[in-house]
């Protein structure tokens, strides 16, 4: 049986002629952003990417079929529907009911690499929960990692999980990591989280090496290349760690547990920096299209 796949005319065309091509997630459209500043910030998104002579390949799935670059129409639906968010465990299901859905990193990153997109550009990786050691709490993305070989840009994991647990979690699952232009990984809000990074790499051409090197190892794994914001563009330091310390006390308090810790951790402290994080997930994103651009550039030179 074939792959349900449609890959959009301007994503094909690229693709057949070797010019760079990044991947999008549609999660942060659909649930990460609120309406209707969601939709522009989604077109805002491509728009960097063409500026910058890179095609972008939305990544989404509607009405049963995965789909890897969106016309406008379709990103406007995306965008303005109540659709689920969809990762890996969830494909078949919406597929076998001729349903949509919004892709998150790891559901991303498996029909990028089905439709031959090598670099995927997203705000933060999904990672080991805090008190995972008893819950088991642990984002299906990494798992996605360990088994598609694509590059992916972020700006490493929201504070709100346990960075450490996932850096290890990360290396024990032979996904390789890269700090651009940096030794430390970054904590999504903010440059750093105090975690050591082994590699670092100083430019686009630098990662697009290291994927080259990957492809003649025939490694099936990902590569994550770990983007921290500039510092005059980080969440306040001082209001980053009293938003998540509130914002941690209230969800232990309210006894929220499971897949509702996240979305509750977030919008809480969105709520007390009033606004302020939002703000910067909207720059981290743009910050993480604008090093994803330079990476596929580098690639399809190669």
């Amino acid at each position: 049986m074939s792959l349900p796949l449609s890959i959009s005319p301007e994503v094909s065309d690229a693709l057949a002629a070797g010019r760079p091509v990044v991947a999008l997630e549609s999660t942060i459209i659909s649930h990460g952003l609120p309406r209707p500043d969601n939709l522009a910030a989604a077109r805002r998104f491509e728009q960097q990417l063409r500026d910058a002579g890179v095609v972008p390949a939305t990544i989404a799935v509607l009405d049963g079929q995965l789909k890897a670059g969106l016309s406008d129409a379709e990103l406007e639906r995306i965008a303005s529907e109540d659709v689920p968010k969809l990762s890996m465990r969830d494909l078949p299901v919406v597929l076998a009911r001729g349903g949509s859905g919004a892709t998150t990193v790891a559901a991303t990153s498996f029909i990028a690499d089905h439709a031959g997109v090598r670099v995927f550009a997203t705000g933060g990786l999904g990672g080991v929960h805090r008190g995972a050691d008893t819950s088991f709490d642990e984002s299906n993305d990494l798992k996605a990692l360990s088994e598609v070989p694509i590059t992916v840009v972020s700006a490493g994991v929201k504070s709100v999980l346990d960075i450490g647990a996932t850096l290890e979690r990360l290396e024990t699952l032979g996904v390789t990591v890269l700090g651009y232009g940096t030794d430390e990984f970054p904590s999504f809000w903010l440059r750093s989280s105090g975690e050591t990074l082994d590699w670092t790499v100083p430019d686009g051409p630098a990662v697009a090496g290291v994927m080259e090197a990957r492809e003649q190892l025939e490694l099936c794994t990902a590569i994550v290349v770990a983007n921290p914001l500039p510092f005059d563009q980080q969440l306040d330091p001082d209001l980053h760690d009293r938003a998540l310390a509130e914002a941690l006390r209230r969800c232990e308090e309210k006894g929220i547990e499971g897949k509702e810790v996240t979305p509750f951790l977030l919008s809480t402290i969105v709520e007390l920096t009033e606004g302020d994080s939002l703000a910067v997930n909207l720059r981290i994103v743009e910050n993480n299209i604008r090093v994803a651009a330079e990476i596929a550039t580098a690639w399809a030179e190669l």
